[in-house]
């Protein structure tokens, strides 16, 4: 019987070892490979090719959640699960709307693990009993709110987005992306027009808003 290969992401080691002594216990299950963060998630993705991704969302310089949005366009056959401590909707209904198959909270027991990996395998959606219930629906019937406005910034837009909220300097972000110092203002200045926010206080409060990065 073929192994549902299983990609592992989160920036905790100990978690990680944790999740991994989990799924290797159960029959048909297969972890390929560990990333700790999204950036080397996307190297592996290409390398292993695995069916699923069991992802966190809250990692630095690119959450779980713009991970995913680049996992689903390189290999849009792999099936990802957020995982997070957190039900609240909007988390659940960014992680949908970038291309997750599943959204699974961290307190969820073992058997529950195995069903979301199993369930979305067979190309279903699973959610957290303890993420709302109705979140499919809304989802379905939102109309334009600030959580879709995000997908129309740039794929480097809302990376450079998300280090801004994080704290990052110019120089910083501009490094962390091999791009010039100018690259980055310029697409900070379209990014403010684009959002109608210009000032980085504002910038901040819009990520923490949609779900890009976590209030500290």
């Amino acid at each position: 019987m073929k192994k549902i290969r299983i990609l592992l992401v989160d920036d905790h080691k100990l978690v990680r070892a944790g999740i991994r002594s989990l799924l290797e216990k159960m029959p048909g299950i297969e972890v390929v490979g560990e990333a700790s963060n999204g950036r080397d998630a996307l190297k592996l993705i290409k390398q292993l090719r695995p069916e699923v991704v069991l992802m966190d969302i809250a990692m630095t310089q690119m959450n779980g959640i713009e991970a995913t949005r680049h996992i689903k366009r390189i290999h849009k056959d792999a099936r990802v699960i957020i995982l997070s401590m957190y039900s609240n909707e909007e988390y659940v209904l960014q992680s949908l709307q970038a291309g997750a198959s599943g959204y699974l909270l961290k307190d969820a027991a073992t058997l529950e693990l195995e069903f979301a990996v199993r369930a979305v395998a067979r190309n279903e959606v699973y959610l957290s009993p303890g993420a709302s219930r109705h979140v499919v629906e809304s989802y379905k019937k939102r109309t334009l709110t600030e959580g879709q406005a995000v997908e129309q910034l740039t794929n480097r837009q809302r990376e450079i987005l998300q280090l801004i909220a994080e704290g990052r300097t110019t120089k910083e972000i501009a490094s962390i992306l091999g791009v010039a110092v100018k690259t980055v203002e310029s697409h900070r200045t379209q990014m403010m027009n684009r959002l109608d926010i210009h000032d980085i206080a504002g910038l901040v409060r819009y990520a923490i808003r949609v779900g890009l990065v976590e209030p500290h």
